[in-house]
């Protein structure tokens, strides 16, 4: 049976709001183990209370930061399922319900780019990124809202011929620029190679991997051990009160391309919010962690 507008709809709508309510169980546990290797007073005591919060906000229903972004996902599509309706449009409208029926309501963070009105909805609203899955009969969504504090300081920046050097030396040149800004401790994306697009798209999927988890090149695991113990050694802290934690993970993935080479950053706060679910062809739902 085909995958319908109705059933993607409700996807887009229950995703956004459960990510704006739930901190995810690897970032929680990530939280945990730094609390564990904190040495300052003051960052232990912040990240107290980011779990404190962490949990109230599931159990009381309520968000976890006042700031919800706007509406992005990720979609895959398997090979072996059939579409049925306006699938494109049944994002835009799972948005709007969510905007309906969600308690605490929501701002309007939707923002016009030359006029700086604000809205519920706009032109692209919601961003879709899609790709393809060969022989699934599913289709995978992850949501993770995009807000100021992490959004404002992705960058990208096109090379000749780099060296690995000059690769992480621009990575921590962003990382520095950003300070704590972001809302640290944060996860951070980069994405080497390719298109500037396809650059910046990498770099944000990285920063979906759950934390923990290993790039299955050698090269890249050892310059993202590399980089996390460089950005955790510049003292920003947990929202920059100084310690031993800036960033929970360092995750890069890289495309081959030609002589340039964009390298593109970016950087997920610490309430890293991302929700993803599953539909299978028979209609089945599930959630993803």
């Amino acid at each position: 049976m085909p995958i319908t507008y109705d059933v993607v709809r409700k996807a887009a709508r229950d995703l956004y709001g459960w990510s704006l309510k739930k901190v995810p169980d690897d970032t929680l546990e990530a939280l945990k183990e730094a609390r564990a290797r904190e040495t300052s007073p003051v960052s232990q005591r912040t990240l107290d209370f980011m779990q404190a919060a962490a949990v109230a906000a599931e159990r009381e229903d309520r968000h976890a930061c006042s700031d919800a972004g706007f509406p992005t996902y990720f979609v895959k599509i398997g090979t072996r399922l059939t579409l049925e309706g306006d699938i494109r449009r049944a994002f835009v409208d799972g948005f709007a319900d969510l905007v309906e029926t969600i308690e605490p309501p929501i701002l309007k963070f939707i923002t016009h780019p030359l006029t700086l009105e604000r809205s519920y909805q706009g032109r692209d609203m919601p961003i879709l990124s899609f790709d393809v899955l060969d022989g699934a009969d599913y289709m995978e969504i992850t949501c993770s809202p995009k807000a100021l504090g992490s959004g404002r300081w992705a960058a990208l920046k096109v090379f000749s011929y780099p060296k690995i050097a000059e690769i992480e030396e621009y990575f921590m040149q962003c990382v520095l620029e950003a300070g704590s800004q972001h809302c640290p401790p944060v996860v951070i994306g980069m994405g080497i190679g390719g298109s500037f697009d396809h650059a910046a798209k990498m770099a944000k999927r990285a920063t979906l991997r759950r934390i923990g988890s290993v790039h299955e090149d050698p090269m890249i695991r050892d310059m993202e051990a590399r980089l996390l113990e460089a950005v955790n050694a510049t003292g920003f802290g947990p929202m920059g009160t100084g310690g031993d934690t800036t960033a929970l993970a360092v995750h890069i993935d890289y495309a081959h391309g030609h002589g340039f080479v964009p390298v593109a950053v970016c950087f997920n706060c610490w309430i890293n919010r991302r929700t993803s679910l599953r539909i299978s062809d028979d209609g089945t739902v599930t959630r993803l962690e």
